[in-house]
Formats: structure tokens, sequence, C-alpha cells
């Protein structure tokens, strides 16, 4: 069996000096009968390693609950990189960051929120170690020592930019070890003094984050980690996208050339990323540093193979720059054709909130419940009360996590959102009931927000008097696809918000394809029971991304949207091409 260990000044595979080139591929934002060819396309590019995060809160969504089968099937991932002849980093967390929700860290972590997040609290320590040795079960047999593909496991993730607890990541580091696991440890954090220091420790190797003034960056990694090899494991070769934002892209061609110093320097490099995916399921994450902004669903990243699996001219210029520095194979990737095109038209065929009170169990409550207080994992929670006002009103609410549609006796009355701090709306005169749709867009990622909980903060008053006695019923993107279609309705011309509509299409074949959304307001879409994720017309991203292995090409496939706003047009469309949106000038 092979040996991967850490030198003098390198990376040293059997003892010889190795220079790890690897790409970042998320296996939970890839659909698996995609991984194979994703993977491969890392190896023709020149790289020699794939990484991965692993994201807690998927694998155990419940305590004790371990799941590691189909999109979650971590063993596959791996051998499909051993497969393919390349070596593969695993970056467990506990916290991932990914702009993925929560960071990757279980929500019901935090149901009591004097739970510690990142530090040596105990009861934070206790989950993390039962997660740890469920996951280590997988990644131990698969280090290199043992005749799989991984040579180096991350322990946290940018530690240094939130916290210094060294007893923390001593006993994360101990938790790891006493796993099984052999093969080098390393950190990550920004280069910047503070960080590099607070973010690692002794017996874990340092490697830093950045996208640009690589030779400066490493100048100031090598005066933190005075040996061994200099490694970027977190080089930034695009940004990810927020709602309401531009796409973001970087050029190929100037970060080619940072890349080329990089590699200049002698250093080994992790491409954050070489393929985005998508936040498949409702998994985007979300920042806030000020202002709320929930990521989008694309992961695109401007990455080398852009959400769909394709070469980009990114891909391209790195290829060139990395046949200086190695081997870069003859064969290239085939070039894609246009995807098929269609229409589906759709057809309202229930009201969300009626369809939800039918058939999600119903608990009644004195106040309005927190998500956390009622269900932690939920991405909608439905309150709804009697109430007779004979004149207009003022409706107030603490805070509001993330956006509220507020319903009048059946009709929507106005949008309460997050990121407008909007806490009061004007009601008109309520005769028999009010309505409050609160949807989670995502929960925060990065920074002290982590684990904080959802819905409506501090209650719910109406001219300052506290609204009691409600009904709840809780939901999350399985519910909703699951909820009875009640209404048959013929073909619409447009969708009224908070309605649930579907649609049929057949699929000549099992090709990837895109659904154009642009004509819907905002919402979420499945295919065939598949969450693709949300949608808003706000932009950037105007399509969402198919994979073809959902299509069953025998039979009919089936779409459906949950619209909360409201759609100007019942009516969806397959393009060539992905539509990312508009980039800034």
């Amino acid at each position: 069996m092979s040996r991967f260990t850490i030198g003098e000044r390198d990376f040293l595979l059997d003892g010889a000096p190795f220079r790890v080139l690897s790409g970042a591929i998320h296996y939970f934002r890839v659909h698996p009968d995609h991984w194979r060819d994703r993977i491969r396309k890392a190896r023709l590019m020149g790289l020699n390693t794939v990484e991965t995060y692993v994201p807690w809160n998927l694998h155990e969504p419940r305590p004790g609950a371990w799941v590691d089968s189909g999109a979650l099937d971590l063993d596959r991932f791996l051998r499909t990189i051993n497969d393919e002849g390349m070596h593969a980093i695993v970056r467990p967390g506990p916290y991932i960051c990914a702009e993925f929700t929560n960071g990757g860290l279980p929500t019901w972590l935090f149901k009591d929120p004097t739970v510690g997040v990142r530090r040596n609290e105990p009861r934070f320590m206790e989950a993390i170690g039962t997660y740890l040795a469920r996951l280590m079960d997988i990644v131990v047999p698969l280090q290199i020592d043992n005749g799989g593909p991984v040579i180096l496991v991350q322990v946290e993730n940018e530690y240094g930019a939130y916290g210094d607890d060294a007893y923390y990541l001593d006993a994360l580091t101990a938790m790891v070890r006493d796993a099984g696991t052999t093969v080098p440890l390393t950190t990550v954090d920004q280069p910047q003094p503070h960080m590099l220091e607070n973010g690692s420790r002794p017996g874990l190797h340092r490697t830093a984050s950045f996208g640009s003034r690589s030779v400066e960056r490493m100048r100031t990694l090598r005066l933190h980690q005075p040996t061994g090899p200099l490694m970027s494991s977190e080089y930034w070769d695009g940004w990810f996208d927020s709602w309401g934002m531009y796409h973001h892209t970087t050029s190929a061609e100037e970060s080619a050339a940072d890349l080329d110093a990089l590699l200049g320097t002698g250093a080994s490099v992790n491409l954050y990323m070489f393929h985005g995916g998508t936040n498949f399921g409702l998994t985007n994450g979300a920042n806030d540093r000020g202002m709320y902004q929930p990521i989008a669903t694309t992961y695109d990243y401007d990455a080398p193979l852009d959400e769909a699996g394709h070469p980009t001219a990114k891909y391209w210029a790195y290829r060139e720059v990395l046949a200086k520095h190695t081997m870069v194979p003859d064969e290239v990737p085939e070039t894609a054709e246009p995807a098929p095109t269609g229409e589906v038209p759709l057809t309202p065929v229930g009201s969300f909130p009626q369809a939800a009170f039918a058939a999600m169990p119903v608990a009644a409550t004195h106040s309005v419940p927190t998500f956390a207080e009622t269900r932690d994992d939920a991405v909608f929670v439905l309150h709804r009360t009697r109430l007779q006002r004979p004149s207009a009103s003022v409706l107030t609410v603490g805070e509001v996590r993330d956006r509220v549609h507020v319903v009048v006796d059946g009709n929507c009355v106005g949008v309460l959102q997050r990121e407008d701090r909007a806490t009061a709306l004007t009601l008109p005169p309520v005769t028999r009931e009010l309505l409050l749709v609160v949807e989670d867009q995502g929960r925060v990622n990065y920074g002290p927000r982590l684990g904080e909980d959802k819905g409506l903060i501090g209650g719910v008053r109406i001219d300052d008097t506290p609204v009691t006695g409600w009904e709840t019923v809780t939901l999350d993107a399985d519910d909703v696809v699951g909820l009875p279609h009640t209404d048959t309705h013929a073909q619409s011309r447009s969708i009224p918000a908070l309605t649930i509509a579907a649609g049929t299409f057949e699929a000549e074949d099992a090709r990837d394809r895109f659904l154009d959304v642009s004509a819907l307001g905002k919402g979420v879409a499945w295919i065939n029971g598949f969450c693709l994720g949300r949608y808003w017309s706000r932009g950037p991203q105007r399509t969402l991304f198919v994979p073809g292995p959902l299509l069953d090409p025998a039979g009919e496939n089936t779409l459906v949207v949950l619209e909360l706003d409201t759609a100007p047009a019942a009516v969806v469309r397959f393009v060539a091409d992905l539509d990312l949106g508009p980039v800034e000038d």
C-alpha cells in the first residue's frame, strides 16, 4: 500500500515529492449518475485529486438517523475517484460554510439556544463525536494506506475567522485521529496573521484560502507554516450568486495567470470550485453581515465546469496553465450538444395553505411558535387564527426570519421580508381568519448568526395587543410535493399566490435539461418528486438545472411548482442552455 506524508518542503507519496493538483466537487450538489463524468473531466484538465466537503446536516438529519445512500453515498463517490486513478481530500467540518444551509451544521443541534457553536462545549462536542465516528467508518478504509484515494483530511474550516478555542481544535483533532485517520491533517484559513494563528494547532498543517495575489499570499502563509509544502486548499476561481444580485464571473485569462503564478511558487492547490453543481432540495445557505442575502439555487461559481458539467473558457485556460507544470492527458471532453427544448403548461391544482392544513398534522398553540419550538428542519411554517376586526389595524412582529405572506380571509394582503427589516403591515378589516405563511429562505452559513432560529421571532401583535389561539402546520420540501392535488382547474393564464400548480411532459431521452422559470414569480419546483430548488423572478438565474437521470423517457414526467407570489404566465419552457442571468459590467 502507498503512504502519503508531509516532508520538510513537500508532500511525499511513497517518499517522493508530490504536488497536489486538486479540484472541488461536492458530491451532494451533483446527481450521483454524473459523478464519474465530473471526476473524469477533472483528470482530463490535468488535476490529480478531487476534494469534497461533507454536510453533517444531510447525513444526520435527526439525532442518530444516519443517511449515506443515493446522493449521500460518500463511499461510492470516493471509490469512483479511485477508479479514475485520482486521489481525494475529505473536509468533514463539522462546520463547512460552503454557502450551504447552516454551514452544514444540523438544525436540531440548536433547538436549545444555549448549545455552543464551534467551541468546546460538551453537548456540541458529544454530537460531533457521534457524527465523526459514523463518517470516519466510511473514510478510514478508503485512505491511501488502505488502498483507497484519501490523502488528506481537514479539521474544521476557516476557524481563525470565527474563534480561537484551542481546546476545541485539539478535541476535534483527537476525535479524527482516534477514529483511525492516518493521513496528514490540515486546516485552512484566509492569509491573515491572526486567522492563520487562531485557526490551527500543532500537528495540523496550515493551508490558505484566497483567489488572487497568490505570490504575496503564499509568502504570508510561509511565515506561519515555516516547514512542509505550501498549499492553497481553497483557490477561489469564481464566486457564488445571491438572489437579487448579478451572476458573478471572473476573467478566465486573469485567473489563469494568477494560477500560473501560484504554481510557479511550487505550491499545491485545490480549485474551489472545479465544478460547483446545484443547491438541490432547498439546501442553499445565506449571508447576513448587516443585510440578509439568501444564496441562489445555482452553485455554478463560474467554475471550470459550469453547473451542467460543461467545460468553460476557464477550463481550457486552466488546462493550458496546468500543462506547464504537469503532464496533461491528450484526451479532451466532448462538446455538449444543445439540450432538448419544449413547453410545459401548468394548471393550478390547489391552494397551498388549504392543502397543508388538510393533509398535515395541526398543532394548537397559544402564541406563534418559532421553527425550533415546532419543527427545526421545516422550510415552511403556516399559522392561522380565527379573527374578527371590523376596521383596519396594524399587524406587528418582533422579527421576520425570513419571509411571511400575510393572508386575510383568503386574500394575500402583503409580504414582510427579513432583508427589508419589515416588521409591520396595515391589515384591512378581518371577518374570518388571519393566516401567516412563513418561509425559511436559507440558513446563515457564515459568521455569528450560525444556528439561529427561524420564524416570527417575538410573537404577533395587532394594534399592540398579542394575538393568541393559533393553529400551526410545518412542512419540508418533501411534504409540499406530497400534498394532495385538491383542484382540477382548466388551464390558467396565470398562477395566483400560494398556489400549487402542475403539468406533465414527455422526454424523448434522458439528457440533461434547463427549465426556464422566468415567467414565474417566486417559489419551488419539482420534477418527478425531486426538488430542483428555488426560483425567483428577481434573478439572477433564469433557469433551473434538470439532471437527465431524473427523467422517464418511456412515460409521463410531472412538473410541480409551489408559486408563493404570483406567476404572470402559467407556462414554463425547456431551453437549450443555462441562463444564469446578467453579469456585472
